[in-house]
């Protein structure tokens, strides 16, 4: 398959004011679970209308089994989708969004809410994997994430917890977390507070935090 190459990549920044990664997880604690629904749902409710469609970069090269119907567009965007069936596109209703974004992060995938140039809140919420997202893995590989997305958490990590039994590093799209020689390797500085890490760690020795 072809990710994008920088030229790309510098193109698609270009119309993007910003992308926030956004932690949606059923199994976060308890404080942090109601704080983080409610900034999600607070996005979903000021959309006058919301829409699903199957993820194209995965419908294309398919390189791994997450789900497909996972993203989400918001007001003009799933105006535009719905009017051109495309991609097996459908309305939602909020508590279908939530459910549609709680299922695609126990599949592994982020959640990244853009808002385009122009614009004050997102209009596009992907649910996107390294292996087949032209964005995401493009950036990442482009080592050029960190001049495009931000986010508002960071995972911070309790050695004397951990197993060292490398389930988070498997789940990081941001290669924050890999395993050398047996051992953990976490580079904070990588972090972009997803949440994948967290609701996949036996121990309970990550939490997110604000930046």
């Amino acid at each position: 398959m072809r990710f994008y190459s920088i030229e790309d990549v510098q193109k698609i920044a270009a119309d993007i004011e910003k992308a926030v990664t956004i932690p949606v997880n059923i199994e976060i604690g308890y404080e942090h679970k109601v704080y983080n629904f409610s900034e999600m749902k607070a996005i979903l409710e000021n959309a006058n209308r919301i829409a699903v469609q199957d993820c194209g970069c995965k419908t294309e090269y398919n390189n791994c089994d997450a789900p497909r119907d996972v993203c989400i567009s918001l007001d003009w965007s799933a105006d535009e989708l719905t009017e051109k069936d495309f991609q097996n596109s459908r309305e939602l209703n909020i508590d279908e969004a939530i459910e549609v974004l709680k299922r695609s992060h126990e599949a592994g995938l982020v959640h990244l809410a853009y808002t385009m140039k122009g614009e004050d809140r997102p209009s596009i919420i992907c649910s996107c994997c390294p292996c087949c997202c032209h964005t995401l893995g493009s950036l990442v590989r482009n080592g050029v994430h960190t001049e495009i997305l931000t986010s508002k958490y960071i995972a911070e990590h309790n050695r004397s917890r951990c197993l060292e039994c490398g389930k988070c590093a498997e789940r990081c799209a941001f290669q924050a977390r890999q395993m050398s020689e047996g051992r953990l390797v976490y580079e904070q500085s990588k972090c972009f507070g997803c949440g994948l890490c967290l609701s996949t760690c036996p121990t309970e020795a990550i939490s997110l935090a604000l930046r």
